[in-house]
């Protein structure tokens, strides 16, 4: 009886097991560019994709305008680890933000749907192909906006741009902690369960501390104003982030604004907060 107990309790083991990794990879998987415009176009909404080359990769820009308006300002959105451009989507798809500004996101290297796995473990790699990507921008015209590892690629950035706004950014390597799931990675007996986006953020995750050594004493050096969002209850990029650059940058050029009991999916379950405060960097 107790062997019949033990297999009928491993074949349910085996079974949840299975529909957890078909889920994965179901949600992990990058979207097609059609998938794209099928979901914005259910929404009533224009998009445009295009593919930009950055030394020999090419990666996909997404824009809800045509051409850029000069006469307005223009948010830039880089995403963290795991993510990709369609992590703004309410942003992309907000009428009231899109009347007041040329929208973009991009899916950084090793996250899009061609070069999923491909990522560079480099946060000087990946600000040079930001700068490249906005090179023809008015910089003083232009918001970066950075979330998690996306925000210290906005604040390695040095150039004068007319904000620089962090979304729960991972910028202090004393407070990075090492999620138990990344020993999915480390362990190769279960590292092919892992989607290859899984891979890059896993891979990223475990270089990013030592990657942010080598720029995390010199992020008061930005020009740019700063303003950091960030949710107190957040244990993937801990809240203590935001403090270490409150306590480098002069009270003049940062604000921290806190949301209490806000967790590091603060761009999706405080939406309105942060489409709040982004209105007013734009005005």
């Amino acid at each position: 009886m107790f062997g019949k107990i033990i297999k009928i309790i491993g074949i349910i083991f085996l079974l949840l097991l299975t529909i957890l990794i078909v889920l994965f990879y179901r949600f992990s998987t990058p979207k097609s560019d059609a998938d794209i415009q099928k979901e914005f176009t259910k929404r009533n909404h224009i998009v445009f994709i295009s593919k930009k080359k950055f030394q020999n990769f090419e990666y996909r820009v997404v824009t809800t305008q045509k051409e850029i308006d000069t006469t307005l300002p223009t948010l830039v959105f880089i995403h963290g680890s795991i993510g990709s451009a369609l992590d703004f989507k309410y942003y992309l798809l907000d009428e009231e933000i899109n009347k007041k500004a040329n929208l973009i996101a991009y899916d950084r290297i090793g996250y899009g749907e061609k070069n999923a796995g491909n990522v560079q473990e480099s946060i000087a790699f990946e600000t040079e192909m930001l700068e490249d990507l906005i090179a023809n921008l008015n910089k003083q015209n232009t918001i970066l906006v950075g979330y998690s590892y996306g925000g210290s690629i906005a604040l390695a950035s040095k150039k004068d741009y007319k904000k620089i706004v962090l979304l729960a950014p991972a910028v202090y390597s004393k407070v990075e902690p090492m999620p138990w799931f990344l020993n999915l990675y480390k362990w190769k007996a279960t590292r092919w369960m892992l989607p290859k986006i899984w891979k890059s953020a896993s891979k990223e995750k475990l270089s990013h501390k030592l990657d942010i050594l080598k720029f995390e004493n010199s992020w008061a050096m930005n020009p740019s104003k700063v303003i950091s969002i960030h949710g107190n209850d957040d244990w993937i990029v801990p809240y203590e982030n935001s403090l270490y650059l409150e306590r480098k940058f002069l009270p003049e050029q940062f604000d921290l604004v806190t949301l209490n009991n806000a967790g590091h999916g603060l761009v999706w379950s405080h939406f309105n907060d942060i489409k709040s405060i982004l209105l007013q960097q734009l005005n």
